[in-house]
C-alpha cells in the first residue's frame, strides 16, 4: 500500500503544544471511497513497547492528541490517530461542512480499516494498544467486539450512552428518529449550533476540563486551523448514534484487558451505561476519577499522571480488573 503524504499541522501540534517531535500524516482511502488522514507520532526511544491506535471523539482531530502521544511517547509507545469520515481533514459528508454526520454508525469500521491499512504499511511497532475517546469509545467497542486485533483497550468517557436529562430524553428520542423520517435528517438538533464549542464556552462553565492551559490549547488550534472543527451533529447521526448505542448494549463484552476511566463530573456521556458495561467486562477494570471532567487525558496535571500511568500498565500487561474511585 502506497501512502500519500497529508496536512500535518506542527505548529498546533509540536513541542510547544505539548506534542513530540516527529509528528506526520497520510491520507488513507476507504472501501467507500472516502479520504480520511491519520497521524503518526513515534515513540521516543529506539526500542519501542508498541502502538497506540488512537480513536478520537465526535468533532476531534489528530492533532488535539499531540499532548497525549507525547506522553505515550516517554512511555516507549507510538501513536496512530485518525480523523474520522465527516471530520478534521476527512472528507465532510454534508454540503454544510459544519454540521457532523455519518450514515450509518458501522461506517467507521470502514475509516478503522483504512487505518489498519496504514498501520501495516507504516510498518508500526507491536503489539497494538487501543485508546479511544467518547465517540470513539462507541466506535471501538464494536471494534473489539469484532475482533480488532489489539492487546489491551483503554476507554476515556466513552460514549456507551448519551446524556439526556430524563425530561427530555422522550423528546429527543422521538426527534432523532422522527426528524430524518419527515426529511429533515440532515438537520441540526434544536439545542446544537454550527459554532464550535470551545470558541463559544467560556472556559468556566466548560464540560470538558479543568485545565485552562488545556482548555486554551485547543482553543489555539483551531483559531489556527479553523478547517479541523466541527459544530453540531445531524438529526441522522443522532439517531444513528443512539441505535447503535443500543444494540451493543445487547452485546457481551470482549474477554481482552481493558480499563474505561469516567469522571465523576461527566455531564455528556451517559454514566450509568458505562457502569453496567464495566461490570460486566472479563478482566475490565473501571476508573473513577475524582473531579473530573469528560476528557481526563487533557485535565489537571494530577489527573494525566494518574491516567498515563494507568494506560502504561495496561499496554505492558500489568493491570488488574476491579473498581476503583481515584
Amino acid at each position: 500500500m502506497e501512502l500519500t503524504p497529508a496536512p500535518f499541522f506542527d505548529d498546533v501540534a509540536n513541542e510547544a503544544f505539548c506534542g513530540p517531535p516527529g509528528g506526520a500524516a497520510w491520507w488513507v482511502e476507504t472501501s467507500d471511497d472516502l479520504r480520511i488522514r491519520v497521524g503518526l507520532w513515534p515513540a521516543a526511544t529506539d526500542t519501542a513497547r508498541g502502538t497506540v491506535l488512537l480513536f478520537p471523539g465526535r468533532s476531534e482531530y489528530v492533532e488535539k492528541y499531540g499532548q497525549t502521544a507525547a506522553e505515550l511517547a516517554k512511555r516507549g509507545f507510538a501513536t496512530l490517530a485518525i480523523d474520522w469520515r465527516g471530520q478534521g481533514l476527512a472528507d465532510r459528508l454534508l454540503d454544510d461542512p459544519r454540521i457532523g454526520h455519518v450514515v450509518s454508525f458501522p461506517d467507521y469500521q470502514k475509516d478503522i480499516a483504512a487505518m489498519l491499512r496504514a498501520a501495516r504499511a507504516l510498518d508500526l511497532p507491536r503489539p497494538f494498544n487501543l485508546l479511544a475517546h467518547s465517540m470513539g469509545g462507541t466506535i471501538g467497542l464494536r471494534a473489539v467486539m469484532e475482533g480488532l486485533a489489539v492487546q489491551a483497550c483503554a476507554f476515556t468517557g466513552p460514549m456507551w450512552g448519551i446524556y439526556m436529562s430524563p425530561l427530555l430524553r422522550p423528546f429527543g428520542t422521538a426527534l432523532a428518529y422522527g426528524g430524518p423520517a419527515l426529511g429533515f435528517g440532515e438537520r441540526l438538533p434544536p439545542n446544537s449550533s454550527l459554532d464550535f464549542y470551545v470558541l463559544t464556552q467560556e472556559f468556566a462553565g466548560n464540560v470538558l476540563t479543568h485545565d485552562a492551559d488545556m482548555y486554551v490549547m485547543i482553543q489555539d488550534q483551531l483559531r489556527a486551523h479553523m478547517e479541523l472543527g466541527l459544530g453540531g451533529p445531524s438529526l441522522i447521526w443522532l439517531r444513528e448514534s443512539l441505535s447503535e448505542c443500543k444494540t451493543l448494549a445487547g452485546r457481551a463484552s470482549p474477554d481482552i484487558p481493558c480499563i474505561t476511566f469516567l469522571g465523576t463530573d461527566e455531564a455528556i456521556v451517559g454514566k450509568d451505561a458505562i457502569r453496567t458495561r464495566m461490570q460486566n467486562w472479563p478482566r475490565g477494570t473501571l476508573d473513577v476519577v475524582e473531579n473530573a471532567h469528560h476528557e481526563v487525558l487533557i485535565e489537571t496535571p494530577d489527573i494525566r499522571a494518574h491516567v498515563f500511568d494507568r494506560l502504561e500498565a495496561l499496554f505492558s500487561g500489568k493491570s488488574e480488573a476491579g473498581t476503583e474511585t481515584v
